[in-house]
């Protein structure tokens, strides 16, 4: 499955599409140049079990080292995938 990225204004999400139907997600906002705040992550009941929210995630942690962003992982699964890879915290904002 191929993972998408669109972006409009401070808005963006990482997402999955079937059909023209998205069927995963991961919805962020920028509220700073060098800020990605990760709201949330779906993945509908259909396909989950395939580690598709953790690539979501993994979109997200290569976006953010190649623009050179910082994540604040508000979406519960997003920060417990970020407690469990370690190699994930060099693009975690800390206050």
């Amino acid at each position: 499955m191929e993972i998408q990225h669109r972006k409009i204004n401070n808005r963006g999400m990482f997402f999955v599409e079937e059909e023209g139907e998205v069927v995963a997600q991961m919805v962020y906002s920028a509220p700073e140049t060098h800020k990605m705040v990760i709201e949330h992550t779906e993945v509908d009941e259909d396909i989950q079990g395939q580690n598709i929210g953790y690539e979501l995630v993994q979109s997200a942690v290569d976006y953010a080292r190649t623009h050179h962003i910082k994540i604040v992982p508000v979406c519960s699964f997003a920060k417990a995938v970020f407690d469990k890879k370690p190699d994930f915290r060099d693009v975690l904002f800390q206050e």
